[in-house]
């Protein structure tokens, strides 16, 4: 884990109202903070002593996209945090149709503690948080899911006791996904590879950002198009989809394209014996990944999902606290 340079009442000061729109808009250190407060309410809510940070908090929830964790962890968290959650499909709401975002932005300051926003849109999404006063929180966009990463890098570190060095291999879509996942691993000084097919790599810009926060850390980060070229000694295997929400008219193609990239046993035998098997979930088991590795005694999938609620409860009460 990196070390934290400044003090932890600043750096938890220093997260009061912000926005969290990408893990490129934090420090190492801040997300150093965020992740060891995961790990500490995870502890307190285990041993039933989980202290009402949110009491009279609202989140609004505003969902373009389909949900179940996002929805769920969010919401659940809010209720443990003694807030509350609104859940706002935006089917049903003026946002982008007959109202601006702009309008949207300041209306929604004036009733609500935060939002989280399941979207579309990146750009809608940083267009939105400028114009509210209260914190804004991504949960998911087409080119980030910062939520999802730290969540992965908590069960990582419960599961190794430590990220520092510690390899991840994501092998698959270079998506939102993998964008957050990347950058989260390199604040934190791991090893990170990325193993796509031709045609659907990691962002190039973000690939370079990643790198230098990387090296920064002590870590590295370096893109492959050779799934085992990346696996090699990993000790996290990590993938998706190979067809997100939106992109269903592309399955046939994405079936071809990615063959040769599905996570399974001989794909892993090249792994550390001890490897963890990651997937942010829902998955297609057969498809990116054998049933002998998503249901095998590697698998930690179950586990990383449950870690949402916790990461997210970190984010809520850093931002809205």
């Amino acid at each position: 884990m990196v070390m934290m340079e400044k003090n932890l009442t600043t750096i938890a000061d220093g997260l009061k109202g912000r926005d969290l729109l990408s893990l490129l808009d934090y420090t190492s250190e801040e997300i150093a903070y965020l992740l060891h407060f995961a790990k500490d309410m995870k502890e307190d809510m285990e041993a039933g002593n989980m202290p009402p940070l949110l009491a009279g908090k609202t989140l609004g929830m505003i969902f373009e996209k389909h949900s179940t964790r996002t929805r769920i962890s969010f919401e659940v968290g809010m209720i443990q945090l003694g807030g509350h959650a609104m859940f706002m499909n935006a089917r049903d709401l003026q946002i982008g149709r007959g109202e601006s975002v702009y309008d949207t932005g300041h209306v929604l300051s004036e009733y609500l503690d935060g939002v989280m926003i399941r979207a579309n849109s990146h750009e809608m999404v940083k267009e939105l948080a400028t114009h509210t006063s209260v914190p804004v929180i991504n949960g998911l966009t087409d080119i980030f899911h910062p939520c999802q990463a730290l969540a992965d890098l908590l069960t990582i570190l419960e599961v190794k006791g430590s990220l520092l060095g510690k390899k991840i291999a994501y092998v698959g879509d270079g998506n939102n996904v993998a964008h957050s996942l990347i950058i989260a691993a390199a604040h934190m000084g791991m090893h990170a590879a990325i193993a796509t097919p031709k045609g659907f790599e990691y962002d190039a810009d973000l690939l370079e950002k990643a790198k230098a926060i990387a090296e920064a850390n002590g870590g590295s980060v370096f893109a492959t198009n050779d799934p085992v070229e990346a696996v090699v000694n990993a000790d996290a295997v990590y993938t998706d989809v190979w067809t997100s929400m939106g992109q269903e008219a592309e399955t046939e193609a994405r079936l071809k394209a990615f063959q040769g990239f599905q996570i399974n046993d001989a794909l892993v035998a090249h792994a550390k014996d001890d490897y963890m098997f990651l997937h942010c979930l829902p998955a297609h088991r057969e498809e990116e990944v054998a049933t002998s590795v998503i249901d095998g005694p590697n698998s930690y999938v179950f586990q990383q999902a449950g870690n949402r609620l916790h990461a997210q409860k970190a984010v809520l009460a850093a931002l809205l606290g």
